[in-house]
């Protein structure tokens, strides 16, 4: 192997791995002995790549956008493809918008017969039935869910009936053909599920949960498994929620 092609699977490596990974780690996942590792991270760092870390410790990559661009293989380009185009069938539209940006910047950025092959991917995804439109600002939820806020809103449940709700964001998802929030309800004391289409009037609070949003979402997963009755790829545990 040269040394760019193992200099771009380390790389690689650095980034499937959840940081800090050890130095042993990566040497086995490059073929390499530790020094040369220890070589090939310090030939990453003058390259500009910004590693944290030292050997003893293990190392985190942080993304630099004056690297130049990963090479894809053929599979990893059609599974790009297609999950790109499956956010477009079913997201919210800044959503959706986001995704054909991201798919038109990635093939501006491949070399040639790559961007070819991204352009006529042998995948594709959409939906002949579209999903129900959220009712609320989608993209000022995600930034609530992010910055760990809660959130107030008014919500009709399938029966009908209608609340106020104040409760801390988790995680949104698309279950069961419906985009849908989980998150910790004030009112009912309990992990709850909400459909985007049922809320209106969202409101983002000053209150903050940070930075407890990751184990409440674990958490969230683990106590609400046993309710939920479909299978589903889009969620940890392959179920769906029971909604509130």
């Amino acid at each position: 192997m040269s040394r760019t092609a193992r200099l771009f699977q380390l790389m690689q490596s650095l980034r499937r791995h959840a940081p800090p990974v050890t130095a042993q780690q990566l040497a086995d996942d490059t073929g390499v002995s530790l020094r040369t590792l220890y070589r090939d991270i310090e030939a990453l760092r003058g390259l500009g790549a910004i590693i944290d870390g030292t050997a003893g410790y293990g190392y985190a990559l942080t993304e630099d956008a004056a690297l130049p661009p990963m090479m894809f293989d053929d599979e990893e380009i059609e599974a790009i493809v297609l999950g790109l185009r499956e956010v477009q069938a079913v997201a919210d539209p800044q959503l959706a918008g986001a995704a054909q940006n991201a798919l038109a910047k990635l093939q501006a950025r491949l070399p040639g017969a790559q961007a070819h092959r991204l352009q006529y991917a042998v995948l594709y995804a959409d939906r002949i039935v579209r999903p129900p439109m959220p009712t609320v600002d989608v993209r000022a939820l995600r930034q609530a869910t992010w910055d760990e806020r809660t959130i107030e809103m008014a919500y009709v449940d399938a029966n009908g009936n209608a609340t106020t709700r104040r409760v801390d964001p988790l995680s949104i998802v698309f279950l069961k053909e419906t985009h849908n929030l989980i998150a910790w309800c004030h009112l009912r004391q309990a992990y709850r599920n909400f459909r985007l289409d049922r809320m209106q009037d969202l409101r983002i609070t000053n209150d903050s949960f940070r930075p407890r949003r990751v184990p409440m979402l674990r958490e969230a997963i683990e106590v609400l498994s046993d309710c939920w009755p479909e299978p589903t790829a889009m969620v940890p545990k392959s179920r769906a929620l029971a909604e509130s």
